[in-house]
Order: C-alpha cells, then sequence, then structure tokens
C-alpha cells in the first residue's frame, strides 16, 4: 500500500435486533474515520459508547447493518478473507485454551490461518514477548501478565500489519502495563500499525499519535493528540496563602475565575479560562483579596479534562 489509510471506515451503521420487537438498539451511528498507516490510533469513549461493537465489526464477530469498512485496502464483505489476515485483534478477554503449551498456541493459531509450518514464527514471536522460557509450560500455569503477552503474540502469529488491543490492560499492574507498552511501541517501530481502546487516558495521552473519541455510537472527534490535548480551555493554578482561608475561598466572584475551591487550610484551586486571562492576573485578583502567596503550582489541562468536557456535552 501507499499512502491509503490502513483502516477505513464509512458511513458505519448497526443496529442490534429488538429481542422483543421494536426497532433494537442503535449501537453505531453512521460512523465514519480513517486510521493512518504507521500511528498507533486511540479509539476512546465511555462504556456504552460503540468501541466493542467497531472492534467486533473489524475482527468480523459483527456484521454491520450499513455502511462500508476496508482494512489495508480490502472491503470485510466482498474480501473478507484477505481482510481477516491483514489485522490481528488482541481482546480484552483471556481465551485461549489453558491446557495448550504457548508454543501449541501460537502453532494452532498458525494452523487456522493455513501457514506452512516452514514459515511459522512460533519462536520468535514467543521471544519478542519474552515468554521463550514458557514455550512448553501450559498456559495454565501463566501469570496474568504472561497471558496478556501470549495474546498479542497470538494476534501476530500471521504477521498482520494492523493490530488492534480493546482494553489490553485492564485490571492488571503498573508493571505490566509498562511491559505491555514497551511491546506496543517496538511493534509499531517495526511498521505495524496498532489501533487502541483503553480507559487509562493517561496512557492514550502518551502513547498515540491520533485519538478518535465516539460517544453514544457517534465520533464526536478526531484528531492529532497534541491538538486534541490543546482544545482544554481551561487551567488550574493552586496558591498557598499566608493564613487560613474559609470554606469560601476567593470573596468576591471575577468572570474569568471558573471556579475555586478550598482544598487546605491555607490552599485554594482556582480554575480559569486561559484564552481570557493568564496566572499572574488570577494572583493578582489573589493578592486583591489581602492575601499574601506562599507558594503556587499550576496544572495542564490533559487528555481527560476534553474527554471529560466533549463527552459529558452529549
Amino acid at each position: 500500500m501507499t499512502n491509503a489509510p490502513a483502516i477505513a471506515i464509512r458511513d458505519l451503521v448497526k443496529r442490534y435486533a429488538p429481542a422483543g420487537g421494536g426497532e433494537g438498539k442503535l449501537a453505531l451511528k453512521g460512523v465514519s474515520f480513517d486510521v493512518p498507516q504507521g500511528q498507533i490510533f486511540g479509539l476512546l469513549g465511555p462504556n456504552g459508547a460503540g468501541k466493542s461493537t467497531l472492534i467486533n465489526t473489524l475482527a468480523g464477530l459483527v456484521m454491520k447493518t450499513s455502511g462500508t469498512v476496508n482494512i489495508w485496502g480490502f472491503d470485510i464483505d466482498e474480501q473478507r478473507r484477505n481482510a481477516s489476515r491483514a489485522i490481528g485483534i488482541v481482546p480484552q478477554e483471556i481465551v485461549f485454551d489453558p491446557f495448550f503449551t504457548p508454543r501449541e498456541v501460537l502453532e494452532n493459531q498458525a494452523g487456522l490461518y493455513g501457514i506452512p509450518n516452514g514459515d511459522r514464527i512460533s519462536d520468535a514471536l514467543l521471544e519478542a514477548v519474552h515468554l521463550a522460557d514458557k514455550a512448553h509450560a501450559y498456559a495454565r500455569t501463566l501469570s496474568g501478565g504472561m497471558k496478556r503477552r501470549l495474546l498479542v503474540a497470538k494476534a501476530m502469529v500471521h504477521t498482520p500489519p494492523v493490530l488492534v488491543l480493546d482494553e489490553p490492560t485492564a485490571g492488571v499492574d503498573v508493571e505490566l502495563r509498562r511491559q505491555l507498552w514497551e511491546l506496543v511501541k517496538q511493534l509499531n517501530d517495526e511498521g505495524v500499525t496498532v489501533v487502541l481502546t483503553t480507559h487509562y487516558l493517561e496512557e492514550a495521552e502518551a502513547l498515540c499519535d491520533r485519538i478518535a473519541i465516539i460517544n453514544h455510537g457517534e465520533l464526536i472527534t478526531n484528531k492529532p493528540t497534541r491538538e486534541l490535548v490543546d482544545m482544554a480551555r481551561e487551567k488550574v493554578v493552586v496558591v498557598t496563602v499566608d493564613r487560613d482561608l474559609g470554606p469560601a475561598g476567593l470573596a468576591a466572584s471575577d468572570a474569568r475565575v471558573t471556579k475555586s475551591a478550598v482544598v487546605g487550610e491555607r490552599m485554594i484551586e482556582i480554575t480559569y479560562d486561559k484564552d481570557r486571562t493568564n496566572a499572574g492576573e488570577v494572583l493578582a485578583l489573589v493578592q486583591g483579596q489581602g492575601l499574601g502567596i506562599v507558594d503556587v503550582s499550576t496544572r495542564e489541562a490533559d487528555l481527560e479534562d476534553v474527554f471529560v468536557s466533549l463527552t459529558s456535552n452529549i
């Protein structure tokens, strides 16, 4: 492929059949976006937003109602076999036979894709996910982190150019999350396009080149990560003053201040619109209340602020 998108989705609609009459649930409402080649692309949204439906459509587990989906240039309806070979899916759930060894898990998966014995890369994948020493242990004896890494290897047995990770670090510890993200970045450096869903927004901000957010089955934004974070208009300054504060915070309101709250006996947290004022003017406002400033710290807006703002307005 050239500069064509790794995944191209146009007017994707999914309506589930009703359980007892009626129209059924409309899970995706004409979603359209591209996933550029070679990027780590974040797909975010609250629970029930439609992320899982979209991913299961890519995986061939959910039949779309209408619209088109192309994976690496292959239409999922007209060229299902080629589209399936172009994508690997790492599900949320840990799914494989616990009585197989990791090597057997990979060999069986390669067999399902019709990969000849001489072309299989099971041992190389086990090395890549740091499971070579567990190649012949029963999968049920692996730790949770090892099982997660085995799922990534399983999704890569057919060397797909696109890898989808659906909440891969849900419920795992900090060290495992770090290991998984190192693996993801390594795969991306080797040319694999990665689509990531996660509830850990700080991870998405750190890892993703571009982020799309869906809510109630609709795409509400799709921007480069830095541009998305810059959408946040509010900034926070925490001021320590020279005497105890009452619960009211600032004695007088100011249009430039979004809110203020006392967060300690002598600390006040002030949120302000950075497009209308700056930290210096906010500090002057504090001093105008007759308060002496002992210390100041600021917090820039992050992806979580933008996410909450966008998804709470719908």
